[in-house]
């Protein structure tokens, strides 16, 4: 849901950029003799183009805010629904794939399987393991 809801509101700010952009284009200021005055397309299209490249930066980094948002998700639900495992003594971070397991367990075998489950996830390049066992 989240993920749909960042999509709707990146489409808007583009479109919201565009319009503003060809309405400034097209409908420029009219002098008293009703003539439109010559306008420089090429700071138009200078701007146009840098506020393209701000909005095409912007939607990058959410879309890589929620990767690593949905690849924690995946690691949690499968925590959740092991046996072994209380996930909610587990937090979990993530940064380019590299997943940090933070909390904790009550056993080492509790560890181990924490750590084997996140490693299993696809997405995961490796598992830093900062669990403490009680």
């Amino acid at each position: 849901m989240f993920r749909a809801l960042l999509k709707m509101i990146v489409v808007v700010v583009v479109l919201a950029v565009a319009a503003a952009f060809f309405l400034g284009y097209r409908i420029g200021p009219v002098t008293t003799t009703g003539k439109v005055p010559d306008i420089d397309t090429t700071k138009a299209r200078e701007a146009g183009a840098a506020i393209g490249g701000k909005v095409a930066a912007s939607a990058n980094e959410a879309q890589k805010a929620l990767g690593e948002m949905s690849l924690q998700g995946k690691i949690k639900s499968k925590m959740a629904l092991d046996e072994l495992v209380k996930a909610s003594a587990i937090n979990i971070d993530s940064a380019n794939g590299v997943v940090t397991l933070k909390g904790t367990v009550g056993s080492e075998a509790e560890r181990v399987r924490a750590v084997q489950l996140a490693r299993e996830t696809a997405g995961v390049t490796a598992v830093k393991d900062q669990l403490v066992v009680r």
